[in-house]
């Protein structure tokens, strides 16, 4: 079917109208609908099968992304995530990316990385050589692990060797395996690879194996996205668009030559990726680590998007990085939400999922350097915490609308000024 990812006034929505406007935009059936109306979607028998010495289960709110439009589909991105101001800022971005055609993606092939530690190698470089000469006796001990992916076009592909001559330990030599993992992550198929080589590989290095695992910096598994902005468009009633361009354009400077920021500017961009892996039940932890590390491959911890001003003076942003997500295994099979998360979003494979969620964190890059170079971060951002600082300070029902609307027309949104307008008489 054709989703419209559009949802006006959705805001305004209660969370029941919310949910009943998703059902009919994605076709949702009864069932799939009363998951996610009721708390308690993922039973305490199949949590307890996830992990151990489990005791319950923990909710987060779970929200969906408006607006997307992606190579040209419509796309609603559920997002799982407690800070408000996300997904606002994410749907906003993709609303105003829509007059420019949305976000165009690409992605390369699901390759991921085994690595295989060899010590004690008298002559590293020879065994390097070694191992490399029966590449293709290794691949085919591998890929006998694993005949199911073998049967869906996966498989270990090739074989990589590091040496590292002179560590505290002598010598050392790394293996990589590297290996199509299909619609998988991946991690528990590339580490079964890397154990079935160990034996041989001892006996043509002449050498220990010690560690036999998966790499998390991802680099040959990347997802790519791209988005263009007119002036017209990032135009406020207080900025110019070409006040705002320059301004997102120096605010990304700034990440790009500073650790110290291209750390927050980073974790902004993770702010709209990790929620939309975490509800698809994928490793966000993984994810993260894959990321942060790219930043990192220059030498220098730097920005993962890039923003410039195209001829015409557009602004046109870009991001890469690794992408280690799948459809099949682990909690993305189990957990009943994440399954539907990936329903809703209509995902035929991991890179297509791997792309939606590079360009949420693009979108959501934008609405932060939007927010800096302008009105500045808080002031949104703050406006949507009220409502979170309303609640702890007791507010309940109608209460919390009133003591939002009192704290944010005094530009004092603190939990201590919150208890006093309750204190105080009421007011509609």
């Amino acid at each position: 079917m054709t989703i419209d990812s559009t949802l006006p006034n959705y805001r305004a929505l209660s969370p029941a109208q919310r949910l009943a406007h998703l059902s009919k935009a994605v076709g949702l059936d009864d069932a799939a609908h009363a998951q996610l109306a009721e708390p308690g979607a993922l039973p305490l028998d199949i949590a307890n099968g996830m992990i151990e010495n489990v005791i319950g289960t923990f909710e987060l709110p779970m929200a969906v992304a408006g607006y997307f439009q992606i190579n040209g589909k419509d796309v609603i991105v559920p997002m799982a995530v407690e800070e408000p101001s996300i997904v606002a800022a994410a749907s906003f971005m993709a609303k105003l990316s829509r007059v420019s055609g949305g976000f165009r993606t690409s992605s390369t092939g699901p390759l991921m990385r085994a690595q295989v530690q060899i010590v004690d190698v008298s002559d590293p470089y020879g065994a390097r050589l070694s191992i490399l000469k029966h590449k293709d006796e290794l691949i085919e001990l591998a890929n006998g692990r694993d005949k199911v992916l073998i049967g869906l076009g996966g498989g270990c592909r090739d074989i990589e060797v590091h040496v590292f001559p002179d560590t505290p330990r002598g010598a050392m030599v790394v293996a990589h395996l590297i290996v199509d993992v299909r619609d998988a992550m991946g991690a528990n198929t590339v580490n079964t690879m890397a154990e079935s080589v160990a034996g041989r590989i001892e006996t043509l290095t002449g050498g220990k194996v010690r560690l036999r695992i998966l790499s998390n910096l991802a680099d040959l598994r990347l997802a790519r996205a791209q988005v263009r902005y007119s002036a017209e468009t990032l135009a406020t009633q207080a900025y110019s668009g070409e006040d705002v361009i320059n301004g997102v354009i120096d605010a990304y400077l700034f990440a790009s030559i500073d650790p110290y920021r291209a750390a927050t500017h980073n974790k902004g961009i993770m702010n709209g990726i990790d929620p939309v892996i975490v509800a698809t039940g994928n490793d966000w932890r993984a994810v993260e680590a894959g990321a942060h590390a790219y930043a990192s491959r220059s030498g220098r911890y730097t920005s993962l998007t890039t923003w410039e001003k195209a001829k015409n003076g557009d602004l046109v942003g870009t991001i890469e990085l690794p992408m280690p997500v799948g459809l099949v295994g682990g909690a993305t099979k189990t957990h009943p939400l994440a399954r539907l998360a990936l329903k809703i979003m209509d995902v035929k494979s991991a890179q297509e999922l791997g792309e939606i969620a590079v360009a949420v964190g693009l979108a959501q890059n934008l609405g932060a350097l939007r927010a800096l170079a302008t009105e500045g971060i808080q002031r949104g951002h703050m406006a949507l915490h009220a409502r979170n600082i309303a609640m702890s300070a007791g507010a309940k029902g109608d209460e919390i609308d009133w003591v939002v609307k009192k704290m944010v027309a005094a530009k004092d949104v603190r939990t201590d000024f919150a208890i006093e307008l309750l204190a105080g008489p009421r007011h509609a």
